[in-house]
């Protein structure tokens, strides 16, 4: 973890989670407010659907809310997507923008993020963007070069005045339960640094580096102490309210 910089734990509920599972967030809550105070900045990124009754339901006890998508556009005709500016409305104050499975199921570009990247910082969100290389891509050597491909072409250059979060995902680990070697993570993590400060300058060293690749309860607090590791993007350990608790206190 770098020490200047405040981490930030978010989850990501994907599609899963009704207006029942908001129990699971009562009961984050509870364990958030019943013992210190935690050192991470906690988001839930849920459903759309209730994007609005977490944000009130998460405030009293500092949980902040971000979405898991959004469009380039401010308004139109786009039947099924959801504007920056519309979770906003809703209480949100973050967004996942380029997660991997929006880039493969649905063949999201580096331009369509970056754009959406705007679109959100636009709106007064903080995007965290999310960049990562397939299991082939990393057997055939070439997981730098798609990494840096990846932060050329969705990081917006509005990154140097406003706040933008990477999450780096190496895409074969996320819900198979394989992590990548310490050695791996801090690796290219501190490449990722690296590429940043090359193009933000000093700025590139206040940005947040997330690790988003099976990040659970336990492995949390040996990853999260890995050196340019600020915080996690974390899947289904978000969804149960131990799990999360868990890694939240691993900061």
């Amino acid at each position: 973890m770098t020490a200047t910089i405040s981490p930030l734990i978010a989850g990501n509920w994907k599609m899963n989670g009704t207006r029942a599972s908001l129990d699971e967030l009562s009961a984050l809550a509870g364990m958030l407010t019943s013992g210190a105070a935690p050192r991470a900045i906690v988001v839930i990124c849920p459903p759309a659907t209730i994007v609005a009754a977490a944000a009130r339901q998460g405030a009293p006890s500092g949980i902040v809310v971000g979405g898991q998508d959004c469009h380039v556009e401010v308004s139109g005709a786009y039947t099924g997507d959801i504007a920056a500016g519309m979770l906003a409305d809703a209480g949100a104050q973050y967004v996942i923008v380029g997660h991997s499975e929006r880039r493969s199921g649905h063949g999201e570009t580096d331009e369509q993020i970056r754009m959406k990247a705007i679109a959100a910082i636009g709106a007064g969100l903080k995007p965290i963007i999310c960049i990562g290389e397939t299991e082939a891509q990393r057997e055939a050597g070439d997981a730098e070069a798609v990494v840096a491909s990846q932060l050329a072409g969705s990081v917006p250059d509005a990154a140097e005045n406003h706040e933008v979060n990477i999450a780096y995902e190496p895409i074969w680990a996320i819900g198979t339960g394989r992590t990548p070697s310490n050695e791996d993570i801090a690796a290219m993590h501190a490449f990722i640094r690296q590429k940043l400060v090359d193009r933000f300058g000093e700025k590139g060293l206040s940005i947040r580096i997330l690790y988003g690749g099976s990040l659970k309860p336990q492995n949390a607090r040996e990853i999260l102490s890995i050196e340019n590791v600020n915080g996690g993007l974390v899947g289904g350990a978000s969804l149960l309210a131990s799990d999360f608790y868990t890694i939240i206190s691993a900061v």
